[in-house]
């Protein structure tokens, strides 16, 4: 009954000693370049979102902006000057922090066309690819998207998947997406209920069934600053950093 009524109501687990995010070390998922989609306004913005992760641990950034056509038509074009701006900034105040671009596609029409032209912005030099699909259903182009990443060389990191809901009552979606040998990222505010009690529950089941090979904060703004800092007492965050699976590291080189 005392799993039931947390699984329900989303009370707090037990909780540990804060887990330091220096162990995760590369904060791969977030919006922290100013103006181009709903993450950071403005410079200022940019520069206090990314002061407050470092302070909490993080020592490099890949933030990815929304690429959507149809709602944040973002390019490499848009993004890597208004990288180049932040990492200007950065080194005018003299914080030493690491910061580079790649992208959150939206698997619509246009991220296949971007798949075929080999113009993804990617995680890393083993060209991880971020994507996500629609919250509302799943996007009918998915499997062909996934199929194609791999034919063309990149390797597919779907974008937290514990946030579908239309996923929660079948487990053996996440586990399709393993045998289609696509990486898993969890938001580590997903660990806080913030996104409701099944999430959470479902990105613990992932840490638990060994599925998850990415987390990454999603930050969008302070309020998702406060979250990270409160996942850090997440028995399973603690887990998941422990268990070895984490790729976040990889990102470092």
């Amino acid at each position: 009954m005392g799993f039931l009524k947390k699984w329900l109501f989303g009370e707090e687990d037990e909780t540990i000693d804060p887990v330091d995010l220096s162990l995760i070390g590369v904060d791969m998922h977030s919006h922290l370049l100013p103006g181009i989609d709903d993450g950071a306004t403005d410079i200022e913005n940019s520069i206090q979102l990314i002061s407050h992760l470092y302070e909490l641990g993080y020592r490099k950034f890949i933030t990815t902006p929304h690429i959507y056509r149809d709602i944040y038509p973002n390019t490499p074009e848009i993004i890597l000057p208004k990288l180049e701006l932040v990492q200007q900034e950065l080194k005018a105040r003299n914080l030493e922090v690491e910061i580079h671009a790649a992208a959150e596609y939206f698997c619509d029409e246009a991220f296949e066309e971007y798949i075929e032209q080999k113009s993804l912005l990617t995680l890393g030099k083993k060209n991880y690819v971020l994507f996500e699909i629609s919250f509302d259903e799943e996007n009918v182009n998915m499997g062909r998207a996934i199929f194609n990443m791999h034919l063309n060389g990149y390797k597919p990191v779907l974008a937290h998947p514990e946030r579908y809901d239309y996923w929660h009552n079948d487990f053996s979606k996440y586990e399709r997406m393993i045998d289609k040998e696509v990486l898993l990222q969890i938001n580590i505010n997903s660990l806080t209920g913030q996104y409701g009690a099944m999430t959470k529950h479902i990105a613990e089941k992932l840490i638990q069934a060994g599925m998850v090979s990415f987390v990454g904060t999603d930050c969008h703004h302070m309020g998702h600053i406060e979250l990270t800092n409160k996942a850090r007492t997440n028995p399973y965050l603690k887990k998941l950093i422990e268990s070895g699976r984490l790729l976040n590291h990889e990102l470092f080189y």
